[in-house]
């Protein structure tokens, strides 16, 4: 995981958990594209939620948006989706909201906890991935059908996270039925269950295969946690990422609101795009 250590905030799935926000002065937050003098001064910070597929691009984006920003620093809630909506609406303390998927990002809305309107940032389709050593006893695995056969361990996301709905989606397009020994409350969790052996096959984000070092090749550096098999009809399940300001950023500070956006912007902007697309995310 790249960028430094502490920064995510290590919110348990489904636990609300305080954030503290260090600010100091109470002027109002200068307008243009520069920080506000408050954040140069004392620092300040804007807590994400962002939904797991997003993990590693987003620290890359939090180091180029505090450059820009001095005094500002990004702290994440890295988690499924699903739950991020859940803890909102629970009153957990955020500035803004990424999710893997429109719907989760509509419960938000619906709720009015959104200052802004969800703005689509990035596109992501699945892949089904396979450890990258495979024990001699393990089935061979090629397809979807295959690792929906009797007696292979398959895991996938809950359906009520992204991955999970998409991965239903796929198989019904497919004429596949899953049957999953078990059912993730993230995308990552799906991966390690496969990387580190326990499942036989998994379908997860094509972002999070690469991220694994599927595919990467001799000689590149990273080394391979899975192998990646392209789904023929991963193009039936797109998955849409919205992001939006929250309403509860207000709450966070007389300058959260500006920075929030500023942040959106900058995920919008042509740098946060281009971290984006080298990470194998698909335009919006």
């Amino acid at each position: 995981m790249r960028g430094r250590t502490g920064r995510h905030l290590g919110f348990a799935l489904g636990l609300i958990v305080g954030v503290s926000v260090v600010l100091a002065g109470c002027g109002a937050a200068s307008s243009g594209t520069g920080p506000s003098s408050e954040a140069e001064a004392s620092g300040t910070t804007l807590t994400v939620f962002a939904a797991a597929s997003l993990g590693e691009s987003f620290e890359e984006l939090a180091d180029g948006f505090e450059q820009e920003n001095p005094g500002v620093e990004v702290e994440y809630n890295v988690a499924g989706s699903s739950s991020l909506a859940e803890q909102i609406l629970a009153g957990a303390p955020a500035d803004v909201f990424a999710s893997a998927d429109e719907p989760n990002m509509d419960t938000v809305v619906a709720a009015g906890e959104n200052s802004g309107e969800p703005e689509p940032f990035a596109t992501n389709v699945l892949t089904l991935v396979t450890p990258a050593d495979i024990p001699a006893d393990s089935p061979d695995i090629t397809s979807l059908a295959e690792a929906a056969a009797e007696g292979v361990k398959l895991v996938i996301c809950a359906p009520q996270v992204p991955c999970g709905r998409a991965a239903l989606d796929v198989a019904e397009d497919a004429g596949v039925e899953l049957s999953p020994v078990s059912e993730e409350a993230s995308v990552t969790d799906v991966l390690g269950k496969v990387s580190s052996g326990e499942a036989d096959a998994g379908l997860v984000y094509v972002t999070d295969a690469l991220s694994a070092g599927a595919g990467a090749g001799a000689g590149t550096g990273a080394r391979e946690s899975v192998n990646a098999i392209e789904l023929e009809n991963a193009g039936s399940a797109v998955n849409t990422y919205p992001i939006t300001v929250l309403d509860a950023a207000a709450e966070n500070g007389p300058e959260h609101p500006e920075l929030a956006q500023r942040f959106v912007d900058y995920v919008l902007s042509e740098d946060g795009q281009s971290v984006l697309e080298a990470d194998g995310f698909g335009a919006p």
